[in-house]
């Protein structure tokens, strides 16, 4: 316990040297302000950028603060998750190309110890870093547009943080198989999107996907209840997040062992 304590704080060592402890959590609360902001004050940035004839209205209903909030987790889907990947693409490749790992591994360290380390680390960079990001969306929401309540939100949140998690998982892993940190970007963003892509086009055959996690979450926070089959999607995630951690344990040792 004592070896993986220690390993664990080499990583936020690592990620406070590089400032990933602050500009990761500014992203997600600069995007969970942003959504607010722009739906309450969308009808005067179109008023003063376009040239509308004079006279005319041009009216734009405030969608509900529901509805912002989903609208903060498309953003999160699709640049926050884009930060994440970038962020952690390198968190095992990176150190194998600059024999960091090769140095930390020469002891007696258990690869088990050194790769959960590194998953803890990040799934807790990951879901601080969402909650703070959606608290500032929901603190923003109540002040412009209206209240919602924190217990729908945390339900909604919970389930989409999932979701992110099940993603930087994947990153893990293929950052354990591979050298090259930008293959490894771009494979753990062609999962995210293909995922989402057939998941949306097979909906019918796709029930247990982990992607349906977002429109769950969604469902939950615009009508209090998430959709059919949300059990088994939830259930296989979370058994997909253990299968890929305990993968990037099993890969990353046979790579060691025959180098």
């Amino acid at each position: 316990m004592r070896q993986w304590s220690i390993l664990f704080k080499k990583e936020w060592i690592e990620m406070t040297r590089n400032f990933k402890i602050m500009w990761i959590p500014l992203v997600f609360i600069l995007l969970g302000i942003m959504q607010p902001v722009t739906s309450y004050y969308l009808p005067e940035i179109i008023k003063a950028a376009g040239e509308l004839p004079e006279g005319s209205v041009f009216e734009i209903p405030i969608p509900s603060p529901q509805e912002v909030i989903v609208q903060t987790l498309g953003q999160f889907s699709q640049i926050g998750v884009l930060v994440l990947v970038l962020a952690f693409m390198g968190i095992v490749a990176a150190e194998k190309n600059s024999g960091v790992s090769d140095i930390i591994l020469v002891k007696p360290v258990s690869f088990a110890n050194y790769i959960t380390a590194k998953w803890v680390s990040i799934a807790i960079m990951t879901l601080g870093s969402f909650l703070l990001g959606i608290v500032a969306s929901w603190y923003y929401t109540g002040i412009l547009i209206g209240d919602i309540e924190f217990g729908e939100l945390l339900k909604g949140s919970l389930v989409y943080g999932t979701w992110l998690l099940f993603l930087v998982t994947v990153t893990l892993l293929l950052s354990s198989l591979f050298k090259s940190t930008m293959f490894v970007a771009f494979m753990s963003l062609l999962v995210a999107i293909g995922l989402s892509a057939i998941t949306s086009l097979l909906s019918k055959w796709m029930t247990w996907s982990p992607a349906r996690l977002s429109n769950h979450a969604s469902e939950l926070l615009l009508t209090g209840s998430p959709g059919k089959h949300f059990a088994l999607s939830f259930t296989i995630t979370i058994l997909l997040i253990v299968v890929l951690l305990v993968s990037s344990i099993f890969f990353f040792t046979k790579k060691e062992r025959a180098a």
